[in-house]
């Protein structure tokens, strides 16, 4: 009660800030009779002038009504479009690192610009990220617009892009990415040789776009880069051979959890199918450390036949599995489930089965996003996770007014005992706004479910449109024809579309079909035609009632609830929502509609009633919120473990970039092997033995063995007055000795890249060893708290140990691959050639006689691909979408591919100019 009247007398914390920006509003619109007065070249010469008062020492925030104010007449004369206050507003929130939340169709793309415009000015870059490669594409094109008027360049980054082209756009001052490109190109960047060859320079500024979809929903899933491992599908097929045969009695389903279980006699059972398959040996139960691998597949078969569904969690198009977004309802190419998840799915649709594939590199969202030092979002749906964003981003939520007041109208649910009774509903409601004219969107939450109710409408001679992931080409047109009059669209989860719903339908697309189908007729006599039917289609329209939607079932969040209402009422339209439930929909039917429907029955509710009260929408409302807030324990939870790996991750990568600084590393490389020297003596020669009890014979060996040099150790510990320093330091001194002489071999600046590759290379096969070991440690980790034991804890402590083990593992290998390395000599470069030859050879008869030839395969332990091979694959949760691999430069004049004189300086990374295939480095350039 007091805190009501408190709210009346003084506003809410919102409403506070939202006042607070109104004088920064006032400020920018005073200014726009002296910009409108600047010809375009004033513009941009204002930018400079803003760029250079900013280096003098003004802040962003002094310079904010300016830029604004540049930014809203540059929007002016370059789109049409003259920015609201409210949605200077939303610029002036984003600017100070904060959400903010707008409704649908009030313009967030165009706000974007200013907070972007704005922040460019410091030259440090601005990436304004996009839920899909379309979204980024379309912005970076349409507000390009924007910013070249006010001489600022525009960038967009989309799937394989070739190398010259994205280094450009990143250097750009604004860049359009989606998060997945961004995410993986962090990691490739983390992946380089040179530092010349990085994209992301800087991570200084973020405005995500529908921040709730990227911030939140995808917020557990891992960006993984993989490289494929050992062909298992015969494994895969037998397993899958298995689930048909489980009964009910064999597993337990939880669909809370979404999780599936055997039971003791499902155990039982697959023991002896296994057996008598030959997948598990007769003398070996599944409760064996040896069988771990047998049963992870045998769970994950299980997992792939009860808990993904055809047409809901995934297709199968073209022979390929395709996951589906569960919050966009997109299809995610390239995107595979991890652990043989995927590959468990693919046996059961019987589908090719792809291998599965080894981490070499990962990172989440969530972390990926904190590298940035300034972090903003947009969204039409964000204050139920307000507390989520503050405490996992430090972003605050400030719902922006809208333009208008909304006439929408939200009615209350309706709830039907059975499923059959709410669809017949439906389509009667679908109906009735037909025969007036109002156009219908139908949300429902799966693939299938829209199927149906498509064959539904199509029984009742209702016309409509689908939108799901197998319509994905079309989607565009098909949202922007969903307000013309009559309309019906059915849409599985409308979240982060990226067109508004127009009423009457959208003018630009119709300009665009009948400019198509009419090359002969002048454009603009076509636009004027359709902006004056489209005029008359709008008010026949809003005088139906504007956009029913009508949504079939209520989504685990509220905020795609909120999303699909969004759709309807933009801008003050008018609009109706409404949601048709039953106690057969997922979301009652797992928290507990057994009380409603025994309820429902002795209220003696008829066939084809519904139960319709403001109390269901707040108990539904509840129900939803203890899943938003389960799912939130989930993700901090999973962020605290990941926490303990980003930080390893921030300082390995700070280590390659710093070695990539790095002009001379002989001191680094002078001081790994000299720790290697202590460690050594220190283990064979420890300080408080005595000399006859030290192990020469054994430091000898391992001396030999790890810097490669043949010394007398067993006569210097024979000598008197010899202790553990004299022969350290004698060691240190030979080991020096031989390097500098290396040095002088390959000369210096020859040692220097030696140096750096044998250090990075090192590094990242180490770190991919260690991703690796954290990944199993995590999984079993959970255990220890059978034992009383904070499985975090643990985590974090044994953790902590495997990465002091890898800087420890680090410095041996690099010493001794730095020890044994040496010059290619005349005789070995001449029997390479005459192998090489040979090879080039036998390609070339095959290729005569019409065989399919094979590149050679690489020389052992180089590390190269053959040619043609698939390079090292992209992968979201474990998936693979291949990299495009770098065309061939073009052959130099008077070049011999038999004579390395007429090769000029080919680079390292560069195929071997002789032909193999090969890059430079592992065949003609090879060290040693």
């Amino acid at each position: 009660m007091l805190g009501n009247i408190a709210r009346k007398v003084f506003g809410t914390p919102n409403d506070r800030k939202v006042k607070a920006t109104r004088p920064l509003v006032e400020k920018i619109s005073a200014l726009e009779p002296e910009f409108e007065a600047l010809d375009d070249a004033g513009l941009i010469a204002r930018t400079e002038d803003l760029k250079a008062r900013l280096a003098k020492g003004e802040t962003l925030d002094d310079l904010l009504p300016e830029a604004f104010a540049n930014c809203r007449e540059a929007a002016k004369r370059a789109l049409g479009l003259r920015a609201f206050d409210v949605q200077l507003m939303g610029g002036i929130f984003m600017h100070q690192g904060n959400i903010s939340e707008m409704k649908t169709g009030e313009g967030k793309t165009l706000v974007a610009t200013f907070p972007a415009y704005l922040n460019a000015l410091t030259g440090r870059g601005v990436h304004i990220v996009t839920v899909n490669d379309y979204l980024a594409k379309r912005d970076a094109d349409w507000m390009g617009k924007v910013y070249a008027a006010l001489g600022m360049k525009t960038g967009v980054v989309y799937p394989r892009q070739p190398e010259s082209e994205k280094a450009e756009a990143y250097a750009a001052d604004i860049t359009y990415a989606t998060n997945n490109e961004l995410g993986f190109d962090y990691l490739r960047d983390n992946m380089k040789s040179e530092l010349s060859q990085m994209n992301q320079k800087d991570h200084y500024f973020a405005i995500v776009d529908e921040v709730d979809s990227i911030l939140i929903d995808e917020a557990r899933t891992p960006l993984i880069i993989s490289g494929p491992s050992e062909d298992r599908s015969d494994l895969y097929q037998k397993i899958d051979e298995l689930a048909p045969l489980l009964t009910d009695e064999h597993y337990t389903l939880d669909e809370k959890q979404r999780n599936v279980t055997f039971t003791d006699e499902g155990n039982e059972f697959l023991e002896d199918q296994l057996h008598a398959r030959g997948l598990l040996p007769e003398d070996q139960t599944l409760y064996d450390p040896e069988s771990t691998t047998v049963v992870h597949h045998v769970n994950q078969a299980l997992r792939a036949h009860k808990m993904f569904k055809r047409d809901k969690d995934y297709i199968v198009r073209d022979g390929e599995v395709v996951l589906i977004d569960e919050f966009t309802g997109r299809m995610m190419p390239g995107r595979r489930l991890s652990d043989g998840l995927h590959q468990a799915i693919e046996a059961k649709e019987g589908c090719k089965i792809q291998p599965e594939n080894v981490t070499l590199a990962s990172v989440t969202f969530q972390n990926y996003f904190r590298l940035y030092e300034k972090l903003s979002g947009m969204t039409g749906t964000a204050s139920t996770e307000a507390e989520e964003f503050m405490q996992i981003y430090g972003l605050g939520v400030v719902e922006v007014p809208t333009n208008r007041p909304i006439a929408r109208q939200d009615e209350d649910d309706k709830v039907y005992r059975t499923g059959r009774e709410k669809y017949d509903a439906i389509v009667e409601q679908i109906r009735i706004a037909h025969e007036k004219g109002q156009p219908v969107l139908v949300g429902t939450t799966s693939i299938d479910k829209s199927e149906a109710l498509s064959r539904l409408l199509t029984e009742a001679n209702l016309p409509h449109n689908v939108l799901n992931a197998r319509q994905h080409e079309q989607e565009a047109q098909i949202v922007a024809d969903a307000g013309k009059l009559g309309a019906i669209t059915i849409a599985t989860n409308m979240a982060g579309r990226g067109t508004d719903i127009k009423l009457g339908g959208n003018v630009d697309f119709q300009v665009l079909e009948s400019i198509a189908a009419n090359p002969d007729r002048d454009p603009e006599d076509i636009r004027r035609e359709i902006e004056a039917q489209h005029e008359a289609d709008e008010k026949a329209v809003k005088e139906a009632g504007g956009l029913f939607v009508l949504a079939t079932e209520r989504h685990e969040s509220r905020r795609i609830d909120n999303q699909l209402r969004g759709r309807s009422g933009r801008q003050g339209d008018p609009g109706r929502s409404e949601f048709f439930l039953s106690l057969e929909d997922d979301l009652m039917r797992i928290f507990g509609s057994d009380r409603l429907d025994k309820v429902l029955s002795t209220l003696g509710m008829k066939e084809g009633e519904a139960i319709v009260h403001p109390w269901v929408n707040k108990s539904l409302e509840r129900a939803q919120a203890k899943v938003e807030g389960r799912n939130f324990d989930i993700r901090k939870q999973l962020l605290k473990f990941d926490d303990v790996m980003n930080d390893q991750r921030k300082v390995i990568f700070s280590q390659r970039r710093e070695i990539m600084e790095a002009e001379d590393l002989g001191e680094i490389v002078q001081d790994m092997r000299h720790q290697v020297i202590d460690d050594l003596v220190d283990t064979y020669a420890p300080q408080k033995a005595y000399a006859e009890q030290w192990d020469m014979q054994g430091l000898y060996a391992a001396v030999l063995e790890q810097l490669g040099m043949d010394l007398p150790l067993i006569g210097w510990a024979e000598e008197d007055g010899v202790d553990q320093d004299v022969i350290r330091e004698r060691l240190e001194e030979a080991s020096d000795k031989m390097m500098a002489e290396k040095a002088e071999a390959f000369g210096p600046e020859t040692m220097r890249q030696v140096e750096k590759q044998v250090l990075l290379q090192t590094i990242d096969g180490k770190w991919r060893e260690h991703l690796v070991t954290l990944e199993h440690l995590r999984s079993v980790v959970g255990f220890r708290g059978y034992a009383q034991r904070d499985p975090l804890n643990e985590y974090k402590t044994e953790a902590f140990q495997l990465f002091e083990t890898l800087l420890d593992s680090l410095r041996e290998e690099v010493t001794k691959k730095l020890s044994q390395v040496r010059p290619i000599t005349q005789e070995e470069q001449r029997a390479m050639l005459a192998q090489l030859q040979s090879q080039q050879d036998q390609l070339r008869r095959q290729a005569e006689a019409g065989q399919a030839a094979q590149a050679p395969d690489p020389s052992p332990g180089t590390g190269a691909a053959p040619a043609g091979a698939a390079p090292a694959a992209t992968a979201r949760a474990g998936g693979d979408t291949a990299l495009a691999e770098a065309p061939a430069s073009a052959p130099r004049e008077g070049f011999d591919e038999n004579d390395p004189a007429t090769w000029g300086n080919p680079a390292r990374n560069e195929s071997c100019p002789c032909g193999s295939g090969k890059k430079f480095k592992h065949c003609h350039g090879r060290l040693a």
